[in-house]
């Protein structure tokens, strides 16, 4: 109970940080949404006036702490270009981008575990030697570069075999939960192929190390055979390895389905921050970068909660430590 009680502490103390960082990194930023809305030829009166109607013009303590205000409310606040709440465009942009992020998971641990147990049980050095080959190729593969090839195979219209929607997501949303699913596919293959490939290396250098110590003689030893000795003992003794893996692969994924949703034209979190970000919508930004922070924070905080878990080695080790 210490441990959760220390992590949680450390979780607020972080994101408390990180909406310090978020807010001076975007005022350093030349320009504003004033001066986006006031255009390029403006004069100085009209964009100090858009200023003042925005509040833009209070002093930067105030502006935080109104804003932070608002986050522990749960309010974003509204967007100063469009008028919208900005609670409500993340919410939006939210229900495309993180069953991409999910989905993109899903495909890198198929892909990764799968391969990365095949590989070590494979015999032949030659084997062994393709699917190294494969990892390496695979991780190395810029997400665009893949986006890219995936479409011109598979992409409706413009692809070899054109069976999949490249560009969109239904307006109904997933109103519409076939169509909304078509469309996320490639972009989930396209952050899942590279994720998986870099989990495959993970997964054979774990397991692998599990297979070659004395636990797997015992498991042997009971009668097991090479190959139920490493899917039955040695995936479970290589799991809190691979959790962390997973969990920052899985928080990592966020950054790269910013080039994903842009490259396939969805309306995620990724695509809008762009957007939002090229016009200054200070307020957009912030709220949007924060809640990515917090989300990627959260995930490193269930993955210690986790990783004790599966391994009461770290929870022996602090109680010899703290004796």
């Amino acid at each position: 109970m210490r441990f959760v009680i220390r992590r949680l502490l450390l979780f607020v103390a972080a994101l408390l940080a990180i909406s310090v960082v978020i807010f001076a990194a975007l005022r350093i930023l030349p320009g504003d949404v004033a001066s986006v809305m006031a255009g390029l030829n403006a004069p100085s009166e009209r964009v100090a006036q858009l200023r003042s109607q925005m509040g833009l013009d209070r002093p930067l303590v105030v502006q935080y702490f109104s804003w932070l205000g608002g986050l522990l409310h749960g309010n974003f606040g509204t967007s100063l270009l469009t008028g919208r709440s900005i609670s409500s465009t993340v919410a939006m942009r939210s229900s495309v981008t993180f069953p991409l992020i999910v989905l993109g998971l899903v495909v890198a641990l198929a892909i990764g575990l799968t391969l990365g147990v095949v590989s070590t049980l494979a015999t032949r050095p030659a084997v062994r030697s393709a699917f190294h080959f494969v990892a390496i190729v695979g991780g190395a593969i810029p997400a665009l570069w893949g986006g890219l090839l995936l479409i011109l195979l598979f992409g409706r219209g413009t692809g070899l075999l054109g069976i999949l929607p490249s560009q969109g997501f239904p307006e109904a949303g997933w109103g519409s939960f076939g169509s909304a699913l078509a469309s996320l596919v490639l972009p989930a293959l396209a952050v899942g192929i590279i994720d998986g490939a870099s989990l495959m290396r993970y997964t054979r250098s774990a397991l692998g190390e599990v297979m070659n110590s004395g636990y797997m003689d015992q498991a042997m030893a009971c009668g097991y055979t090479r190959r139920q000795a490493a899917l039955k003992v040695g995936l479970r003794l290589a799991t809190p390895q691979l959790v962390s893996v997973v969990g920052l692969m899985f928080a990592g994924m966020i950054t790269g389905v910013m080039v994903i949703e842009n490259l396939f034209a969805l309306p995620g979190i990724g695509a809008g921050l762009v957007t939002d970000l090229g016009n200054r919508d200070l307020i957009a930004v912030q709220s949007e970068l924060f809640m990515l922070a917090a989300f990627f924070l959260f995930i490193g905080f269930l993955v210690d909660l986790l990783h004790r878990f599966l391994d009461p080695r770290l929870k022996h080790a602090v109680q010899g430590g703290a004796q």
